[in-house]
């Protein structure tokens, strides 16, 4: 059965139809029940030198977690390469699913001179509120809360977590926004620095690597994981997807 990841974003509206909450469920791991339509052939491990998939092709090692890619083919036994093959598979695939709920911060004051200083309005502090309830209504046994370690993802953290009683929190700077990427069409109202975009982007790749991607094998439960952090962050998450998956985007209203 080829291995197939499964994405679905769900944007939550808020009171008074405000944009200033997102949420989305990735859901990267276990193939899905019945297997894909049509099964696609095992690509070649990326150290054997085989080309990469072009733009629009799919690429199945995106996460650097496919399967295949993990064994080392040229140390199979001649006489039961197929099924050694077909058991090293099964021992690296996925057998349960990552549901993560990616949150922007809620309406904060955004002329504060300082970080510290931007903290959450009263609307803010309402949209986070209603977030966490919207949270705790859906019934899921929540593993865990990554935040940014900016002032307004905390805050946002720490309302939304009133709301989900034991489950832990976990504070990155991988997080916190930035530039990850000059906009193609350019904006005449937000010029970073070119040096922002070099240090931002790499930063903002190494959180997408660190936290998208497929459940570890050894993963036996299916989790559940939220991350609140920024407008750009989660842009560059959403848009950094594999292309193939946006045919599972599915939109869903309050």
């Amino acid at each position: 059965m080829a291995f197939r990841q499964a994405l679905q974003l769900a944007a939550c509206g808020l009171a008074g139809g405000s944009a200033a909450v997102l949420f989305s469920a990735v859901a990267v791991g276990k193939p899905r029940a019945g297997g894909d339509a049509e099964p696609r052939p095992a690509e070649p491990p990326a150290w054997a030198g085989g080309a990469r998939p072009g733009p629009g092709v799919w690429d199945p090692n995106w996460d650097r977690r496919e399967p295949l890619s993990l064994i080392n083919v040229r140390k199979r036994n001649v006489e039961s390469g197929e099924e050694e093959l077909a058991s090293k598979l099964d021992h690296y695939k996925a057998k349960a699913t990552r549901h993560i709920f990616l949150i922007r911060h809620s309406q904060y004051h955004v002329d504060g001179s300082l970080e510290k200083d931007r903290t959450l309005t009263p609307l803010g502090r309402e949209q986070a509120e209603l977030t966490g309830l919207r949270l705790a209504s859906l019934g899921l046994k929540f593993n865990k809360i990554v935040h940014s370690s900016m002032t307004r993802a905390i805050e946002t953290t720490d309302i939304i977590s009133r709301h989900l009683p034991g489950v832990c929190k976990v504070s990155t700077d991988l997080l916190r926004e930035g530039a990850p990427i000059e906009p193609d069409p350019p904006v005449s109202h937000w010029k970073p620095e070119a040096v922002q975009y070099y240090e931002d982007g790499a930063r903002i790749e190494a959180a997408f690597r660190n936290y998208i991607h497929r459940a570890d094998a050894r993963q036996e439960e299916d989790s559940y994981e939220i991350f609140i952090c920024h407008a750009n962050v989660i842009r560059y998450i959403v848009c950094s997807i594999p292309p193939l998956l946006a045919g599972d985007f599915v939109l869903l209203g309050s």
